[in-house]
């Protein structure tokens, strides 16, 4: 009975709050496919009511100190630290990721991020002064934008929020950040931590689904728009900020090339690759999940990358030996699953191809050969744990291939060739590059793509620079 759920509630102007006209939604394990709590769903009066704490919180939070908000967003790392396994406990059971992997890989970027953009907070500098027109000093004032409207994704629910609320706050922006309607757990906990420590307004959770996060855009006190999401929640979010001239940050979708070359280590790629395309079940924009072989190593490669799958495995949470948990959700098990039912008769499925259990939504390691380039599965993101193999013959083939889709994320490039690393570097259209590695991202460099992989950067400099706005001030010298 609903009852006997978890309660979770939106964060408002400082104190948490039901939906405003009562109604909920069920929020699902997807480790065991059953429901272990509400959450609000929320409508127009709970948007207007964070709007609004969110607008009025703004002046005050705009003229603090850079040392004063950078002093806030260190205190805020120092609890998600002393939290940790509260947000460690609140993250796996509304993802079903495992325990130990959900401890070493995400905590740490969490906080480590947080405080990069606590560091960035007093970093808000223009060009220096100078004159430019006799008689006149000019000078460039760089601004907080205002209130932030954000929306986060399932697949990384606690970074995801770090990567949006950190830059928007260090900026001296104020925010109202809406989670996934299946992942808003961990997302309300930080609601919980970053309450205890900044002024009430400033941090504020709306939960809710697509339309809550359509009233989000369209309200009229947002200055600034970001989502991370699919390419189709972005274009809607695009289309309704420009209504109003609304800034606009999108991290969307993406279908990293793997360009593999015959002088590749072929057993460390493999070993590399496959972590890093079935790593969070392959939910992941940059995941490492098409790979582009070249013909003379092809047969070998895949029969390595098919043991690689076969010895990878998926299970609970509590699990130490499993590499990724399940699907986020049913729908996403749908859509794994018919890709795979929906593969061509050339199309080879190596190893897996299948669901896991009837409990939970886990799906095997998967690896698919003998594709061309204009299948379906080639061409749109599946966001699972498949890994796709394509031969190539040479260099402007690869670069032909890789760049031949609508994303434009991240890729990576395995050769022993310095040169052949430069050029395909410059070649690749990608926001990211990774040779002879694939998947890190460090604090201090940006992430973001091109083409349908939306605009704008997280993390690093860029992306703190995306929440600003510039002024120029220009004075007389005869006054």
């Amino acid at each position: 009975m609903e009852t006997d759920l978890l309660r979770l509630r939106n964060y408002i102007d400082g104190e948490f709050r039901d939906a405003a006209d009562g109604r909920t939604t069920e929020v699902v394990n997807p480790a065991t496919g059953e429901a272990y709590a509400t959450a609000p769903l929320s409508g127009a009066a709970d948007v207007d009511a964070a709007m609004a704490a969110a607008a009025a919180a703004f002046p005050a939070w705009r003229d603090e100190t850079p040392a004063k908000r950078q002093k806030f967003l260190l205190d805020i790392a120092t609890a998600f630290e002393e939290r940790a396994e509260e947000l460690i406990a609140a993250e796996v059971e509304n993802t079903g990721k495992p325990i130990g992997l959900t401890r070493s890989e995400e905590i740490p970027p969490m906080v480590d991020q947080t405080r990069f953009f606590a560091g960035a907070a007093r970093m808000l500098e223009g060009r220096s002064a100078g004159e430019y027109m006799e008689g006149m000093t000019s000078m460039i004032r760089r601004e907080p934008i205002g209130v932030c409207a954000q929306v986060a994704p399932w697949n990384y629910p606690m970074m995801m929020a770090v990567w949006k609320f950190a830059p928007a706050l260090a900026a001296g922006n104020t925010v109202v950040l809406k989670p996934s309607d299946t992942t808003p757990a961990s997302t309300v906990l930080i609601a919980e931590i970053i309450g205890s420590i900044v002024p009430k307004g400033v941090f504020n959770v709306v939960c809710g689904d697509r339309d809550t996060g359509r009233a989000m855009v369209e309200h009229h006190t947002p200055a600034m728009a970001s989502i991370t999401g699919s390419v189709r929640a972005g274009m809607s979010v695009a289309e309704s900020a420009a209504k109003d001239l609304k800034r606009v940050h999108l991290e969307l979708g993406g279908k990293a090339p793997v360009v593999v070359f015959e002088d590749t280590d072929i057993a460390k790629a493999v070993e590399d690759i496959s972590v890093a395309g079935f790593f969070n079940a392959g939910q992941d924009c940059t995941a490492a999940t098409r790979v582009l072989v070249q013909e003379g190593i092809h047969d070998e490669f895949v029969a390595a990358l098919a043991k690689a799958a076969a010895e990878t495995k998926t299970g609970q949470p509590d699990d130490e030996d499993v590499l990724y948990g399940p699907l986020n959700n049913a729908n996403q098990l749908k859509q794994v699953t018919g890709f795979i039912e929906r593969l061509p008769a050339h199309a080879k499925v190596e190893s897996g191809g299948h669901r896991v259990g009837e409990k939970g939504y886990f799906y095997a390691p998967t690896v698919v050969s003998g594709l061309k380039q204009d299948d379906e599965i080639i061409q749109n993101e599946v966001f699972g744990p498949v890994i796709t193999v394509q031969s190539f013959t040479d260099e402007a083939q690869a670069i032909e291939w890789a760049n031949g889709v609508d994303y434009a994320l991240a890729s990576s490039v395995w050769t022993k060739d310095h040169a052949r690393a430069m050029r395909l570097s410059k070649a690749l259209d990608f926001g990211c590059v990774w040779i002879n590695t694939h998947i890190p991202l460090v604090a201090e460099m940006p992430h973001g793509g091109f083409k349908k992989s939306g605009y704008g950067k997280d993390l690093s400099g860029y992306g703190f620079e995306d929440y600003t706005r510039i002024k120029h001030v220009m004075t007389s010298l005869d006054a």
